[in-house]
C-alpha cells in the first residue's frame, strides 16, 4: 500500500497540493512574459541553445499584435485579425509555463508563478511589459458602458471596438483625445486616432458640425521636431484644436464631460463636454517588476541602456516595455532590441564582455488618414534614423500599406519566429519602393 492509500481523502489532497506547490524546475534560460519580445527572445534562444532549455511564463491564451489596433479603433482593421492563440506563437518544443510571475528573487536566481510552481534559471530574460492604469481616472465608467457613454480607447482589445462604435455613432459637438501624465507605449497611438477619426467625419459628411480637440499632458505635439513641425502643419490645416500640458484626471460620464488639469497650474481645471471621448490610459511599470530587486526607483527594469543587461545581475536581462530605456516603447523598438540582446546574450554566455550596442532605434507609424502614413523613426537623442532615401516626414500612401498590410505579415512570420529584426526594421522591406 503507498502512502497516499493509507490516508484519507482530504490527506491525499493535501499532500498532492503541498506536492505542487513546491514543485521546481530548472532552465537554462527563462523568458517572463510572452508579448513581442518574450516569444522573439524564446525563438531567439531555442535557436541559439536548443527548446529544452527555455521556458516562457504568460498567462494569457491569447496573442495580440497591437500596433493594428489604430487601425481597428478606426474601422479600418477587424479585431479577429490582431490576434492568434499564445499556443501558435510559442516556439515548438519551449515549455510554455501558463501562468502570472508572481514573485523574481534574482538573488537566489528563482521566480514563483501564481499557480505555485517555482522555477529555477542560469538566465533570466524580462519581458512583462507596462501595466495599463484606466481605474487612476476619476470617475471612468465600467467598460461594458462604453457604448453608451460614447467612450473608447485603442489600448486594449477590450475596448478598442468601442472606439470604432463611438465614431459611427458621432452626431455633432466635440471629439476629445486624451494623452495622460505617465510614460506610455506608442506615444503616436493617441493622435493618430485623432486623424482617423477627422477623416472618418470628413468622410461621412459630419465634420462641419464636429470640433476635434487634442489635450495632451506633453509639451510637444510630438517629441521629435522633424515630425512635430510637420503634423502641426496637418493640425492647422484640418482645423483640430491642440491643447498642450493637459491631463485627463476625470470623466463624467453621465453628463459627457471630460476634466483636464493644467500641469503647468496645478489645480487649475477644464471641463470638455464631448460626442466622443479616446482616453489613453495612464500606465506604470508592471507590479511584479516593480515589486523586484531587479527594478529602478520609479519601478521599471533597470537595464543597461546599449547592451540591455541588467545593471546589478548579469545573468538577468531585459526587452521591451517593462524596461527604463530612455526611448519610446514600441514594436519596432522590440525588434531593434531583440538582435542587440540575442548578441549581449552570447557574448555572456561565452564569458565575454557585450559588445553590440543599442542606439534607442524606435519607430512610430504616424497614421495621418485612411491611405497615408508620416513613418517616423529616431534614437535615444531624438535624431531621425531614417530607412528611405526620402523625406519621411511627408505623408505617403507606400508607408500606409507597411503600416497596415507589411508589417502585420513581417510580425507573425518573421520577428515572432526570431528571423526579423536588428536596427532599422524597415530597412528590411526597402525593395517595396518608395512614390
Amino acid at each position: 500500500m503507498s502512502f497516499c492509500q493509507s490516508l484519507g481523502p482530504m490527506e491525499s489532497l493535501l499532500v498532492i497540493l503541498s506536492h505542487a506547490s513546491s514543485s521546481k524546475e530548472h532552465y537554462k534560460v527563462l523568458v517572463l512574459g510572452g508579448g513581442s519580445g518574450g516569444i522573439t527572445m524564446s525563438a531567439r534562444m531555442k535557436r541559439r541553445l536548443g527548446a529544452e532549455n527555455v521556458a516562457i511564463v504568460e498567462p494569457s491564451e491569447m496573442h495580440y499584435y497591437q500596433p493594428i489596433w489604430t487601425l481597428v479603433g478606426a474601422g479600418a482593421k477587424g479585431v479577429a485579425s490582431s490576434g492568434r492563440p499564445t499556443a501558435s506563437v510559442v516556439p515548438s518544443g519551449v515549455k510554455w509555463v501558463r501562468s502570472k510571475v508572481q514573485e523574481i528573487n534574482p538573488d537566489t536566481n528563482t521566480v514563483r508563478t501564481g499557480n505555485g510552481m517555482e522555477i529555477s534559471y542560469q538566465y533570466l530574460i524580462v519581458a512583462l511589459g507596462l501595466q495599463l492604469h484606466y481605474e487612476k481616472i476619476k470617475g471612468l465608467p465600467e467598460i461594458e458602458d462604453w457604448v453608451k457613454f460614447k467612450i473608447g480607447s485603442n489600448y486594449s482589445v477590450l475596448t478598442v471596438e468601442k472606439t470604432w462604435s463611438a465614431l459611427q455613432n458621432f452626431k455633432e459637438g466635440n471629439a476629445v483625445f486624451s494623452f495622460p501624465n505617465t510614460p506610455v507605449k506608442c506615444a503616436g497611438a493617441p493622435q493618430k486616432i485623432m486623424y482617423l477619426t477627422d477623416a472618418y467625419l470628413r468622410k461621412t459628411g459630419k465634420r462641419a458640425k464636429a470640433n476635434i480637440v487634442y489635450n495632451t499632458s506633453l509639451p510637444v505635439l510630438f517629441g521629435v521636431k522633424k515630425y512635430a513641425d510637420a503634423l502641426w502643419e496637418i493640425v492647422k490645416s484640418r482645423d483640430m484644436q491642440v491643447n498642450l500640458r493637459q491631463n485627463l484626471i476625470e470623466v463624467r460620464a453621465d453628463k459627457q464631460e471630460a476634466v483636464f488639469e493644467n500641469l503647468d497650474n496645478p489645480g487649475e481645471t477644464k471641463v470638455f463636454e464631448y460626442e466622443m471621448l479616446h482616453v489613453t490610459p495612464p500606465m506604470g511599470p508592471n507590479p511584479e517588476v516593480k515589486g523586484s530587486l531587479l527594478a529602478d526607483e520609479a519601478g521599471w527594469l533597470d537595464v543597461n541602456k546599449e547592451t540591455l543587461q541588467h545593471n546589478k545581475y548579469p545573468n538577468v536581462f531585459g526587452i521591451g516595455d517593462c524596461t527604463n530605456l530612455p526611448t519610446s516603447k514600441t514594436a519596432a523598438a522590440v525588434a531593434a532590441q531583440s538582435s542587440i540582446l540575442d548578441r549581449t546574450i552570447s557574448k555572456v554566455l561565452k564569458n565575454e564582455k557585450p559588445d553590440s550596442k543599442y542606439d534607442g532605434y524606435t519607430s512610430c507609424p504616424l497614421v495621418t488618414n485612411y491611405n497615408t502614413v508620416i513613418l517616423a523613426e529616431f534614437d535615444y537623442s531624438g535624431q531621425p534614423l531614417e530607412t528611405f532615401p526620402i523625406d519621411q516626414s511627408k505623408e505617403r500612401w507606400t508607408m500606409y500599406h507597411m503600416k497596415a498590410d507589411v508589417m502585420p505579415h513581417l510580425y507573425w512570420h518573421g520577428l515572432l519566429k526570431g528571423f526579423w529584426g536588428g536596427p532599422g526594421p524597415y530597412r528590411k522591406i526597402m525593395h517595396l519602393g518608395m512614390k
